[in-house]
Parts: structure tokens; sequence; C-alpha cells
């Protein structure tokens, strides 16, 4: 199923139940003392934090969540049972917008639980009213309404690594080759269209959607492309060595990221010379200095064809991830 990343569903608090008027009965009196209880208090709308990319595809179609209501107070002093929370579990890096109040949420661990929607509170029995002036009242008072509206859920990934790049500076073959992913690969502009993750000694690679000019303004995968960014630790920027002009293609990239802002091109990162075996090896060592020269980052090669070369990344890649963690 595909990745999603972005749903709007309708979610909506449980209501307070009401509460009663009941008479104790004992042998001495028909009808003894205010014995009615309290209703019980409406469900929550609660998100809990869940380590599943792909938890909001369960939104794609199910659109409406209601929590359970309140229960009515009962004789004897008996409180009404409380309504089942609404559970909703979303991933790690989702943030959760109420469409009629802006109010923004966000979910950043697993197992965390946040509170949308309070559920209403229950009503008053009328042995909640006994007094010293009133023994034997006859008000109750009905539970609250529970809140709603509906809800934007928008999916900003959290990874340790992101892949980033020109179309087909083949980010997808390197992440399948780190991780055993499963990513499309194909020579053509946007093969990728969504994030493509993989575990590499246990830490999130994430495969971002190739960028084109023009992105940080909404053209093409656009701002789709730059949140996902956003959230990643270390960014990967692969540039193709088959480019005749890498450092265009490089900056090309990071105009947009500037462009952006939201702390980007702050991000420590790594540039990575790919596909270096369709060129000669003077050819690529030229390209991977002038990149060094100009961009003042480090610099590394990598193809995909060549074990020797992808273990020496791998084991560089690992020990710059371990020393940022």
């Amino acid at each position: 199923m595909a990745f999603v990343d972005e749903v709007t569903i309708y979610a909506a608090s449980g209501k307070g139940g009401n509460g009663v008027v009941r008479w104790a009965h004992t042998k001495e009196k028909a009808r003894g003392g205010p014995s009615g209880g309290n209703g019980g208090r409406g469900g929550d709308v609660v998100l809990v934090g869940a380590r599943d990319l792909s938890a909001l595809k369960n939104f794609r179609y199910e659109k409406k969540f209601i929590a359970e209501n309140g229960v009515a107070g009962q004789g004897e002093l008996k409180n009404g049972a409380n309504g089942a929370d609404a559970l909703l579990k979303v991933p790690i890096g989702t943030v959760a917008r109420v469409v009629q109040t802006g109010e923004e949420r966000e979910i950043t661990k697993e197992g965390e639980r946040v509170v949308l929607f309070r559920g209403g509170f229950g009503g008053k029995g009328n042995a909640h009213f006994k007094s010293s002036t009133n023994q034997n009242p006859f008000e109750q008072t009905n539970g609250k309404e529970g809140k709603g509206g509906d809800i934007e859920f928008s999916l900003k990934l959290i990874a340790d690594v992101g892949l980033i790049g020109l179309p087909n500076a083949g980010k997808s073959s390197l992440l399948n080759a780190l991780t055993r992913a499963k990513s499309k690969i194909g020579d053509y502009p946007f093969t990728t269209l969504e994030p493509n993750l993989g575990s590499f000694y246990g830490y999130i690679l994430a495969d971002i959607p190739g960028l084109i000019e023009g992105a940080s303004s909404g053209r093409g995968l656009g701002i789709k492309f730059l949140k996902h960014v956003e959230r990643t630790g270390i960014l990967l920027h692969l540039v193709s060595a088959d480019q005749d002009d890498p450092i265009a293609a490089y900056k090309e990239v990071q105009k947009e990221i500037d462009s952006f802002g939201r702390g980007l091109s702050e991000k420590q990162e790594v540039i990575v010379l790919s596909k270096t075996d369709l060129v000669s090896l003077e050819d690529s060592t030229e390209k991977m200095k002038k990149l060094a020269r100009v961009t003042g980052r480090e610099v590394l090669s990598v193809s995909i064809e060549d074990p020797t070369a992808l273990k020496l990344f791998s084991d560089r890649l690992a020990a710059i991830i371990s020393k940022g963690d």
C-alpha cells in the first residue's frame, strides 16, 4: 500500500452521562433520601505515537472517529461509567492540526499520548444537591457535550539520515544497497514520489523524493519534499559523478534548501559523489576535490557496482552517524 503522509479526518470526544434523580428505598419509608449518582465522563480523543510510518494509511477510508459517551448515573449513589477514549495511532513525527481552531499538536515519541479533544463532564445526580436546607432535592444536571472537529494529519519524517539530491542522483539505488530496502529505480525524473526508508545498523535512512528548481515555492513535489528534510538529523547530499557540472547540480538543490529556511541549511551535511563507476578515477577525484573546495563540506564517493567502494563508504557513514548520535 502507498505511503500516506497527509490525511484529513473528523473526530469528536464523547458526551458526559446525565446525572439522575433517584431515591433510596428503606423498609421504614417508601422513599428515602436522594441516591441519584453522577454521570460518567465522555471519552477523550487521544493521539498515540507509534513507530510505524505507515500508520496514517488507516485513515484513508475510515474518516470519522467518535469516542464513547459517558453512562448516566444510577440509583444507590452509583456513578455512571466513563466512556472509552478514541485512540488514534499516528506515526512519530505527525503534526495534527484542528482545522476549525488552527490548534496544532505534535507527536515526537513512541507511546506519547496527546489529548486533542477532552470528553464532556458527567452531570450531577440529585444526591449531589442534598444539603441541610434541601434534604430532598429533585435537581440533576445533564452531561456536557463533547468537542470535535476536522483534523489534518501531516507527517514530517524523523530519520537519522536523509538522502537528498536531484532526480537520478542514485539515492534509491544507494538506499537499497545499504539497507536492502525495495525502493523503485528508474532512469526518469521523479522515480521516487514518496519517501522510502531503510534500517542501517539500527539507524533510519530516508530516501527523500528528488528535488527540482522552484521546489521551495511549491513547484513539483515542492514543500512535500522539504518538510521531510526538515526532520532528518544528517543530510546526505548525492551528486552524480556523470554530471558535467557537479557544482551546479549541488547548488541547485542547496538553493531550494536555503530558500525554504527553517534551519535546513544549518544541518550537518555530507556530500556524496555517486555513480563513480560511470567516470574515470581521475575524473571522480577531480570532481570530489572541486566539491570539497567550493562547499567546505566532507565529500565521500561511492559506487554500488564496486563492493570495496561500497564497504568503505558504509563504514564511514556508520562512523559519521554514530558520532552525531
